[in-house]
């Protein structure tokens, strides 16, 4: 993907990613950024361009369409992300998955620590990943912290799919992709997974393809 300079000052890089208008070009896996890990935000962008960029992000998000986006994904190495769930799924997913809706959120300097040990296998994808998904353990429920967009505190704790999604943009934060956590022997194509395990959960797939779930 043609970026903006990477020597100009952050502001001016990103002036430059929003001059066109519209969704953002995502960073495909295999692209440097998804893997350096990013700046702690601390004003670099100052109020409106903040805004401006969070807006991208949205616009970016809803297009792919996905339910998060984490800034090196666009190829900004700024620790901010973005959430949000409709969650319209059928009732046996929503209850085997926990995914309940979700506003749209912006995660600023985010981290997340376990709550209990108890973990949930579920398929993953990435827009970063076009055209594949795998099965990931995570934490069934975090505590994140940070701040949001407009500097305020920011202390919850998240269950179900969105304690799996918060993991997942603040894992972008980190360098880490979905794949660096996920059963390599579930990893399935798009197609394959909707033509074969749609489940409400992996396990046909556990048995199937040959890895155990926890």
């Amino acid at each position: 993907m043609p970026s903006p300079r990477s020597h100009a000052p952050l502001a001016e890089r990103i002036e430059e990613l929003l001059a066109p208008g519209g969704p953002l070009p995502i960073v495909a896996a295999g692209d440097p950024v998804l893997r350096a890990g990013t700046e702690r935000y601390d004003g670099q962008l100052g109020p409106a361009l903040l805004a401006r960029f969070v807006e991208a992000l949205r616009v970016t998000m809803h297009a792919a369409p996905g339910v998060g986006l984490a800034a090196p994904q666009v190829g900004v190495g700024l620790r901010i992300a973005v959430i949000e769930d409709p969650a319209p799924v059928p009732e046996e997913v929503r209850v085997a998955r926990g995914r309940v809706p979700q506003p749209f959120r912006v995660l600023v300097n985010p981290s997340y620590r376990p709550v209990g040990d108890a973990r949930a296998a579920f398929f993953e994808g990435c827009l970063s990943v076009p055209g594949w998904q795998a099965v990931v353990a995570r934490h069934a429920e975090v505590r994140l912290t940070g701040e949001d967009e407009r500097g305020h505190p920011l202390d919850e704790v998240f269950t179900g799919w969105p304690a799996r999604i918060v993991q997942h943009e603040t894992d972008h934060l980190d360098g880490v992709l979905y794949l660096d956590r996920a059963e390599p022997r579930s990893l399935s194509a798009n197609a394959t997974v909707l033509e074969r395990w749609a489940q409400p959960t992996p396990e046909e797939a556990a048995r199937a393809l040959g890895f155990e779930l926890p």
